[in-house]
């Protein structure tokens, strides 16, 4: 069962709105915890250069969250295609058409950085 994490709900009855509930609410609390995590080795990045940490390991740090941000990233998309892209699937018509596109795209845009 998705629950919506923001509050969002389908008209007066207090159910949430499939369409509203982002496709990663039922994963949220991992996301936002991985996200904290990264958080905290960005921090320990910024410490690394006012210490005048050498290059290389400074470097080493940043491929390290570079690779954790990407791993959030799939954890999303996954996500996104499991309930949004699948929900306008179902629907059809221009709501399927839009949002396979901006699948695509965001595919597009995860593998080129």
């Amino acid at each position: 069962m998705v629950t919506a994490g923001s509050g969002d709900t389908a008209g007066d009855s207090g159910t949430p709105d499939a369409a509203t509930t982002p496709g990663y609410a039922a994963d949220k609390g991992a996301v936002l915890k991985r996200l904290r995590r990264i958080e905290g080795q960005v921090r320990g990045i910024s410490g690394m250069v006012d210490d005048d940490r050498y290059c290389i390991e400074v470097l080493d740090q940043i491929s390290a969250v570079t690779r954790a941000l990407q791993g959030v990233a799939l954890v999303l998309l996954d996500d996104h295609m499991a309930h949004c892209v699948a929900n306008a699937v179902e629907a059809g018509g221009d709501e399927k058409d839009a949002k396979l596109a901006e699948a695509a795209a965001a595919i597009a845009r995860l593998v080129k950085s």
